[in-house]
């Protein structure tokens, strides 16, 4: 079964302290759905069309497993703490 990945890009981020109590919920709902902080944080270096943009990527056992942990009471509990707070583009791909 192929590995699932939540990479998340942050545009922008308009309020801090929304951000920062969005993270106290959205992280012990994905490490509850299995969800494993693989890199956080600014690029160490950018190449080609790079943007210097928080960056998250976030692995799963399983596609399945990301999506339900995304779609779940818990982490959509955290989305509406993250409200308009911060731009962001998040894709679920699937890995090996």
């Amino acid at each position: 079964m192929a590995k699932g990945y939540w990479i998340a890009f942050y545009r922008s981020v308009s309020n801090p302290a929304a951000l920062a109590e969005y993270a106290k919920l959205a992280t012990p709902a994905i490490q509850a759905g299995g969800g494993r902080f693989i890199a956080r944080g600014t690029p160490y270096r950018r190449y080609e069309a790079g943007l210097d943009q928080r960056t998250v990527v976030i692995e799963f056992d399983s596609v399945q497993a990301a999506v339900a942990t995304y779609e779940g009471p818990a982490y959509q509990a955290a989305l509406k703490v993250l409200g308009n707070s911060a731009e962001r583009d998040l894709r679920i791909m699937e890995g090996s």
